[in-house]
This record gives structure tokens, sequence and C-alpha cells, in this order.
């Protein structure tokens, strides 16, 4: 996804990424680093997701880079909608490592997120080996939530909604605390004029990816909280499965 980040955020590069300073470690705290993270979550889906390949990566940082949030799009022959691995870490321990997967829209890199985000809770000594099986759990689920989130989205392809409708929905979607109220007239303008001709017809899908236009710009250390609640707030508004 292209990130547009709020103000105090920036979007980085990896190599970006790398120049950010790494804490210490201490006898009850050992850092992951951004790179860390990023590379195990790339490696291990090369290994584990033969079907797809690596398309591109996105990362933005906050709070003078301790705080990270990035995206691998994986795309495979076969569909218009690459597999997405969220990842987020950061330096001050204000955030625990957090992974959670979905699909991406590649026309416009909008973020689908699906599911629970798995999280490390503790930065021990054996934090590695402790992140290592966090990946593997996240990586192997990964398949089965991504074809979720496709039969979703197919869902929402087909069902039509008044302009009404999707106004009443962008009020839940604030209401939940989803979307900011600067985020609002963002959603607002793509629903009404979209950048993409495939985001034309008023469906379910339609909004749903105005409304995940708008989260570009959420910060790095709610955005995947924000997409998961999205979909779960579609999901119990039009009756479709989502991913337990």
């Amino acid at each position: 996804m292209t990130l547009l980040m709020q103000r105090g955020s920036e979007a980085a590069t990896l190599e970006t990424v790398r120049e950010v300073p790494i804490p210490k470690a201490t006898r009850t705290y050992q850092p992951v680093t951004h790179e860390q993270l990023s590379t195990m979550l790339l490696q291990m889906a090369a290994h584990l997701l033969p079907g797809f390949s690596h398309s591109n990566s996105q990362f933005g940082l906050a709070a003078e880079g301790n705080k990270m949030f990035g995206v691998h799009t994986l795309t495979s022959s076969d569909t218009s909608m690459g597999l997405s691995i969220g990842f987020r870490n950061s330096y001050d321990r204000s955030m625990s490592v957090g992974i959670a997967v979905g699909a991406s829209v590649l026309v416009c890199d909008n973020l689908a997120l699906s599911g629970d985000i798995t999280i490390l809770r503790k930065h021990t000594l054996n934090v590695i080996r402790d992140m290592e099986s966090m990946a593997l759990a996240a990586i192997y689920k990964s398949q089965k939530v991504y074809n979720q989130v496709l039969h979703d989205a197919e869902t929402m392809r087909i069902q039509e909604i008044s302009d009404d409708n999707a106004h009443r929905m962008l009020g839940l979607v604030y209401g939940r605390g989803i979307m900011t109220p600067r985020q609002i007239p963002v959603a607002l303008r793509e629903w009404k004029a979209p950048q993409y001709e495939a985001f034309e017809p008023r469906t379910v899908w339609s909004l749903y990816n105005a409304i995940t236009e708008a989260l570009k710009s959420a910060p790095p250390q709610s955005i995947m909280e924000k997409h998961l609640g999205l979909h779960q707030l579609f999901s119990e508004q039009y009756q479709f499965m989502g991913v337990a």
C-alpha cells in the first residue's frame, strides 16, 4: 500500500529504516530491529508461499523512527489482489511486535486485513526464537486469510448500496473509532468521485475502498487495528464471513 503519513510520521524506504538507531539491549530487554522483522517475514513467505512472488514493500516511521509499520505485498499470476503481510515494531516499547495478514487491491494499493494481530508480548533474551515462531504462525495462516478476503471482496462487489446507506456506514466507521474527523472527507470524496474506474459502481466494495484509501494516513501504531476493525464492521453489516 502507499502510506500517506500524518504529521509526525513519514513514508520510508528499507534504507531509511536501517538508519534508525537501535536501542541497547539490557538484562530484561532484547530489541528486535525493524529490518530483522521485515527480512524474516520475506524469507519465510518465499519458502512457505511458493505460488506468490514479492512485488513491493512499503514502510512508515513515526516518533523519530522508534515506531515502524510495514507491508509486504506478494502477487500471483491469477488475481487482481495481492497477498499482504502487515507488520509493526517499536524501539521505545510503546507497542509490541505485531503481524497481520490479508490482501491488497493492486490497482490502488488499498489494504484489506482480516482476522487477528499475532503479537510478540515480551522482548526477552529468547526474542528472536519467539519472533520466528510467531512469524511462522502468521505466514502459515496467511493463504487461508487471503482466500477468505478474496471471497469477502467478491461478496461486496455484488452488493449495491445507495448514497444514504453509504453515508450511514461512514458514520458507523467514525463511531467505531476507525476513522478520524480528518479522514472522513477523504473517504467521502473517494466515494463520490473515485480515482479508479474499478470503484465507480455503487457497491459495498467501492465504499470499502473509499475508506481504506482514507486509512492510508493512519499512524503506524494503529493502522493494523483500523483495517481489522473496518473488515469486522463490514462483515457484521453485510453478513459475509470474515476470518475468526
